[in-house]
């Protein structure tokens, strides 16, 4: 209907100029080549329309009271809650606005759907709401051109701060059936009405019931006891509130002021709203449509709005569900995220009930390890009751527990549907899941589907998923390795990793210090269990073990082993190693340590204590697995009893360059002097022999 709207069906408008209706329809044809506008544009060609069928040549006449004042009390318990409403049940005195803004709504949604089923309702008047201000008068006027009121409904719904003329409404046409009227009410006007007293010292409404032959009345007060009810001229059909500003809150007759405010909180009602003959709610609600009719661009513009960014979403979901909840949502994560430059990112996403704000960017609607996620979440089903403030907890659960499990199953979609993309985003927004993990205990097995790591079988850059190292592990495999390492060249050098690159077990190479407390935390992925490649459990592995060295005449027997393996314990004593056993799972390495201190609990004890303490604080004694088929344990064997000194160094030393390769050498500094000891006979040594032979 709004496509046929031509340039000359808006010159046949009754008293509007060529010209006039020409500018009107050259604005709508420029809107509508930008494509998120482009519907906005239609309803604004049509908006404009209605607004200049119904102005005339002057100015509205202003209402003018004609009838005798009539002063009623305000029932008891109304003098008792009004105090309440006004001060207390909101945080913030801007919640007005919307609060006003949505009981407008309320009533053109009842004019329309009133209009239905009796067409000689009519206002006379486009269904829109018009706001004005004016900061040197100290006035906030609202007024819209729906149903009205007669004088039965003004003392019923204003004479009673519980009364709510939306709730009556919903309770009529429950009974009739309609359901799309039901879903279209916003709020309860009788406790937002009373909002105004937190922010106006008099109130004045003027309203006439859209029932053919209403009266116009004007109805008064200070909210001190009692209010005053009169009849009124020159009032057009709809309501009209006038409020006369606090001095402490005059900065609500601001413009700039109240148009943020009408942005932040109704930027979606279902209406259009003017301040100061401005349109301002010009953005679509795009999770109120249908996904397949929302264009890309449309996306990105509405994701720049609601996340005040300037980039491009990465990923969109647009989601709706009817169980076991209502909800319309649209997800966005962005390209970027802040917390890259040491600024902590707030909630990203903000819930709404029928496209009015309830909760800016709120805490708890997704998990906080969900903050990066940018959106809007909208459900009919919470209750509005008192103030949209007050949720109750066991809807906004309900909400977090559908939100999330719909989030997880999105981000696990998108890594499968290009895994490319995926790596790229983990690489930027990991710390997130990461995070998950650990802090996020009934939904961190599914979290731990998202992560991604290198590989000693992928190449640098290059990452997998833990269900892709579970479908193509080993047959005879039954733990998930992986290695703590800074970088990759470190772990492709280690001496725990030579063992899995001679038998084809693939290592997870996890390079940040978070890793640590993520495995930790994580323990096993779908029952297998993920285990440190310098643990315990790797060392005894079958998978990972070799036959002794056979053949070489200088190879220790399994008794000299032994023995060597207890005369280094003795050697190095119990304040350093609690025990030393024989490997033979190591190649080119003479030694390894296990169950050493983990570096990242270190260092954050460290930052916790404070270094000089920790300091004092001598390293935990570890257990200490030699490779005696290594030429270093072979000549430490021979030369333990023929030089003592010499081979307690030695042993030291190869103590000391287990715990450098374990990452766990508090300061290496401390080897310094024994390294020069030991390269101090070695050249001694060079130059004897270099005598003898020359000799």
């Amino acid at each position: 209907m709004l496509r046929q709207l031509t340039q000359s069906s808006v010159t046949r408008i009754a008293g509007t100029t060529r010209a006039n209706a020409r500018r009107h329809w050259k604005s709508a044809k420029l809107a509508m080549s930008m494509p998120m506008v482009r519907t906005n544009a239609l309803c604004a060609a049509s908006m404009a329309t209605q607004r200049l069928l119904y102005s005339t040549t002057s100015t509205p006449a202003e209402e003018v009271v004609t009838g005798k004042e009539e002063v009623h009390e305000f029932k008891t318990e109304t003098k008792r809650l009004l105090n309440i409403v006004a001060n207390s049940l909101y945080s913030e005195k801007e919640i007005f606005v919307r609060e006003l803004i949505s009981n407008a709504a309320d009533a053109l949604e009842k004019l329309r759907h009133s209009q239905n089923l009796d067409s000689s309702l009519d206002s006379g008047n486009p269904l829109e709401i018009r706001i004005s201000v004016d900061k040197e008068k100290k006035q906030f006027i609202i007024q819209d051109y729906g149903i009205g009121m007669t004088l039965d409904e003004i003392n019923e719904n204003l004479g009673t701060i519980a009364r709510s003329g939306s709730k009556s409404f919903l309770e009529k046409i429950e009974k009739e059936g309609s359901a799309g009227a039901k879903d279209s009410i916003i709020g309860q006007f009788g406790v937002g009405f009373y909002s105004t007293f937190m922010v106006g010292e008099k109130i004045t409404v003027y309203t006439r019931s859209a029932k053919p032959g209403s009266k116009g009345y004007c109805w008064s007060t200070d909210g001190h006891g009692s209010y005053t009810v009169a009849e009124a001229d020159n009032v057009a059909v709809g309501t009209k509130i006038v409020i006369e500003l606090r001095d402490d809150c005059k900065s609500f007759g601001s413009h700039l002021e109240v148009d943020a405010i009408i942005k932040k909180y109704s930027n979606f009602v279902g209406f259009p709203i003017y301040l100061n003959d401005q349109a301002v709610n010009t953005v679509e609600p795009l999770w109120t449509k249908e996904k397949s009719s929302v264009t890309p661009d449309q996306h990105r513009e509405f994701y720049r709005f609601i996340a005040n960014a300037w980039d491009d979403p990465q990923y969109t979901l647009h989601f709706k569900t009817d169980a076991p909840i209502s909800i319309s949502s649209v997800l966005y994560v962005p390209e970027k995220h802040m917390e890259s430059l040491g600024e902590r990112t707030e909630p990203g996403v903000s819930l709404y009930s029928r496209k009015v704000l309830i909760q800016p960017k709120s805490k708890g609607l997704l998990p906080d390890w969900l903050r990066f996620v940018k959106g809007v979440v909208d459900s009919e089903d919470i209750p509005l009751n008192v103030s949209r403030e007050l949720l109750q907890d066991n809807i906004l659960s309900r909400l977090r527990i559908v939100m999330t499990q719909r989030a997880l199953r999105w981000l696990e979609g998108e890594s499968k549907r290009d895994p490319v993309k995926y790596n790229e985003f983990f690489l930027d927004f990991g710390q997130f899941i990461k995070e998950g993990v650990c802090t996020d205990a009934m939904y961190k097995k599914d979290i731990a589907k998202l992560l991604r790591f290198e590989s000693s079988l992928t190449k640098s850059g290059e990452m997998i998923s833990l269900q892709d190292y579970a479908d193509r592990k080993k047959e005879d495999q039954k733990r998930i390795y992986y290695l703590l390492t800074p970088k990759r060249r470190y772990a492709e050098e280690s001496p725990y990793t030579e063992m899995f690159k001679k038998k084809g077990v693939e290592l997870l190479y996890l390079y940040e210090t978070v890793d640590e407390f993520v495995v930790n935390h994580l323990r096993e992925f779908q029952g297998i269990d993920l285990i440190s490649a310098d643990s315990p459990e790797a060392a005894t592995d079958p998978l990972l073990q070799q036959a002794p060295v056979e053949g070489a005449g200088t190879a220790l027997t399994e008794t000299e082993a032994k023995d060597l393996a207890k005369w280094v314990e003795e050697t190095l004593g119990p304040d350093v190693v609690k025990q030393v056993d024989v490997s033979r799972r190591l190649d080119k390495f003479p030694a390894i340590v296990l169950e050493h201190e983990s570096p990242a609990m270190r260092k954050m004890m460290q930052m916790m204590e404070g270094s000089a303490r920790m300091e004092e604080l001598p390293p935990m004694p570890t257990r200490l697995e030699i490779n005696p088929d290594h030429g270093v344990m072979r000549g430490l064997f021979q030369i333990r009893n023929q030089d003592p000194a010499l081979a307690k160094l030695v042993a030291e030393q190869v103590y000391d360059n287990a715990l450098c390769a374990a990452g766990v050498l508090e300061d290496p500094r401390s080897m310094i002097s024994r390294l020069n000891t030991l390269l101090e006979f070695s050249v001694n040594k060079a130059v004897e022999q270099d005598k003898k032979v020359s000799a």
